[in-house]
């Protein structure tokens, strides 16, 4: 997914900066525990009104970019 920062945006004052949603107050940490504590799609989108299912891919991809560097700062070492 392309244009992360159309879904996803990171504000020293909100949730201590933690990448969220933009307009919510919800963390892409939020999506990937929910996603990982077995929730579906449809009900996190049932749950979270304001999320749609672009949210969840982009947090989605905005993780994997994220575990991508964290190889690279690693293998500098």
């Amino acid at each position: 997914m392309q244009n992360l920062e159309k879904y996803i945006s990171i504000n020293p004052e909100i949730r201590f900066g933690k990448p969220c949603i933009n307009g919510t107050r919800i963390a892409v940490v939020d999506i990937l525990q929910w996603l990982a504590s077995g929730m579906t799609h449809q009900q996190i989108i049932d749950d979270f009104p304001s999320i749609k299912e672009e949210h969840i891919l982009a947090a989605l991809s905005f993780a994997s970019h994220r575990e991508e560097l964290i190889k690279y700062v690693a293998a500098d070492r």
